[in-house]
């Protein structure tokens, strides 16, 4: 049976656990990209609910399939997943029945909190730490999903060198982010200083990807687009939703072949297993 302590790079876990289960590591990274960025997504989580369901259906519909094409990139093989950033614990709620373990990661203590209260299980662990200091140990896990969260870090690199370096030689790292955003500024009404709408601080395609994953030697990697802004804003969710997977992505992947505007890009990238 999977224990914690087997990943964990602390001595005693149990000296970290809350009242509710959580094993809280979270300690300031030995070089801070950003001021106060951990205190930012602490109060974040506190003001907006995570786990609330968006009203609007379009987006229910384009995030199940952002999901569905995450999940389809996970190994069979992998039974133990770490979720980094875990928002509403989505990839607990979906791997839990078929893994050993899931360890759902976030900055936020309330995150990590609900994670556990919303989805008991045996197999369902929750830490809350820092992406540039995760508290794992080299090559501990056999796959890691981090969705929509590459494009909130203010260290991109550091970010990356972390998830390579705690992911098993052979084991699959799966990383989701917003394609080609225009990031958009508003005026800050207590520093008066700009800041980023929905705190995306970066916007990515295949060019800056491959230019941020060239410093590392020990992996191979592809990329994917998908969730076509054309069908978003032609509302054909009402449609589309009830295609299945497969077939869906056929159809949005020709769809973006004749108008090239998709929404999301996905990174799959495979640590080489050198003997």
């Amino acid at each position: 049976m999977f224990q914690l302590f087997q990943v964990l790079k602390v001595g005693d876990p149990r000296a970290y656990r809350t009242s509710e289960g959580v094993y809280n590591l979270l300690e300031p990274a030995t070089s801070t990209p950003v001021e106060n960025y951990v205190e930012h997504y602490q109060r974040d989580a506190l003001e907006f609910d995570y786990f609330a369901t968006p009203t609007d259906p379009a987006t229910v519909h384009e995030s199940e399939r952002l999901h569905q094409e995450i999940l389809s990139h996970i190994p069979a093989s992998a039974q133990v997943v770490l979720d980094v950033g875990c928002g509403n614990a989505w990839v607990a709620r979906e791997l839990l029945p078929k893994k050993e373990a899931v360890i759902s990661f976030d900055i936020a203590l309330r995150n990590t909190t609900e994670a556990l209260r919303r989805y008991p299980a045996p197999n369902h662990f929750a830490v809350t730490g820092d992406a540039f200091a995760l508290p794992f140990r080299d090559g501990s896990v056999d796959a890691i999903a981090s969705s929509e969260v590459m494009e909130h870090v203010p260290d991109v690199p550091l970010y990356l060198e972390n998830l390579i370096r705690v992911v098993k030689p052979g084991g699959t790292i799966v990383i989701s982010t917003p394609y080609n955003e225009a990031i958009q500024y508003s005026l800050c009404i207590h520093c008066n200083r700009p800041t980023p709408l929905h705190a995306h601080l970066h916007s990515f395609n295949e060019r800056l990807v491959e230019s941020l994953l060239a410093p590392f030697p020990n992996i191979r990697y592809r990329m994917v687009t998908l969730s076509n802004k054309a069908l978003v804003y032609l509302r054909t969710h009402g449609l589309l939703r009830h295609l299945p997977f497969r077939v869906w992505k056929g159809v949005d992947g020709l769809a973006n072949r004749v108008v090239k505007k998709p929404a999301r890009l996905v990174v799959v990238i495979e640590k080489v297993n050198r003997l």
